[in-house]
């Protein structure tokens, strides 16, 4: 069996070695490809592979056309849309991504967000406390319940809304389940997001949520950048200024937000939110006994694609 780990940003060595260890415990040959320059190099180390691991790199028909072998793809995070489902199931690959090996991370990472915008981007000046302030999250998977754990121990008080889960379930972590999305944003002043980017989801955080949120409003998208109706939120943000935007990766509109309120936005300027060490090591190792328990199993667990 041959693992090829294809990484334009590659994993911590660390985690490079634990990914190792378990390919050398399965009995399995592991290939890296690391900072590759050109669409070619990939190509070339995957006509031969049994099993794929990457990051953020794209993986479409063109690689499960010159992937002969291939059996799986496991993407080390939470996001998958940087690969071709409806491909893979065509090819008669496995595709997995590895769920909440992240997810401490990017809570983390939306806590630091609204401290840094809250405290008035650490500028000298008086800011407010998130203690007593009400927070939205919009899903409520495993980044959502991490964002709820670190939330409530600042002193939010949390609200939630997940067509996918069971009220009790919210409920059971402390958290208020509500009805709807537009109960959701009509409630909190803080609005956090952790859904998917689907065919339902792009483009559905528009006007008639955004003009739900009461005064001081903050959004933060942690999830994916399409989700967000970009006209729509320029158009938010000019017409409410006390409100503010708050991303883990700059939106299309990013010089037209600059422009409108360089104040009230901010964001990042790659995806950061699993871009620590823990995470890093956590998802590699978790891709690579994903494969091995597929391989060797059947083990399906994580399977995106039918």
């Amino acid at each position: 069996m041959k693992i090829l780990v294809a990484t334009e940003k590659p994993f911590a060595p660390v985690a490079v070695d634990g990914i190792r260890k378990v390919a050398v415990e399965a009995g399995a040959d592991l290939v890296l490809l690391e900072k590759y320059t050109n669409r070619q190099q990939l190509l070339d180390a995957v006509a031969d592979a049994d099993a794929l691991i990457v990051r953020s790199d794209i993986v479409d028909k063109a690689i499960f056309d010159a992937a002969r072998n291939l059996k799986i793809v496991v993407r080390a995070g939470a996001g998958y849309d940087n690969i071709d489902l409806a491909s893979a199931t065509a090819a008669g690959v496995c595709v997995m991504n590895t769920p909440g090996q992240n997810a401490n991370a990017v809570a983390e990472l939306v806590a630091g967000l609204l401290l840094y915008a809250v405290r008035n981007r650490f500028n000298g000046t008086s800011g407010t406390e998130l203690k007593g302030k009400t927070l939205g999250l919009l899903a409520f998977g495993n980044v959502g319940r991490n964002v709820a754990r670190v939330a409530k121990g600042l002193g939010m008080d949390v609200y939630a809304y997940d067509a996918f889960c069971p009220k009790e379930a919210i409920e059971k972590d402390g958290v208020k389940a509500v009805d709807s999305p537009e109960e959701l944003f009509r409630t909190c002043q803080v609005v956090s997001l952790h859904i998917p980017a689907t065919d339902e989801t792009r483009n559905s955080i528009n006007h008639s949520l955004l003009d739900l949120m009461p005064k001081g409003a903050i959004l933060v998208n942690t999830a994916r950048k399409e989700v967000i109706n970009e006209h729509d939120l320029v158009e938010w943000l000019e017409q409410r200024t006390d409100a503010r935007y708050l991303a883990d990766i700059q939106p299309a509109c990013h010089e037209q937000l600059l422009e409108v309120c360089p104040e009230r936005y901010f964001a990042t300027p790659k995806k950061m939110g699993a871009q620590t060490a823990e995470a890093n090591i956590n998802a590699g190792i978790a891709a690579a006994k994903q494969i091995v328990d597929f391989i060797v199993n059947g083990n399906e667990r994580f399977r995106l694609n039918k």
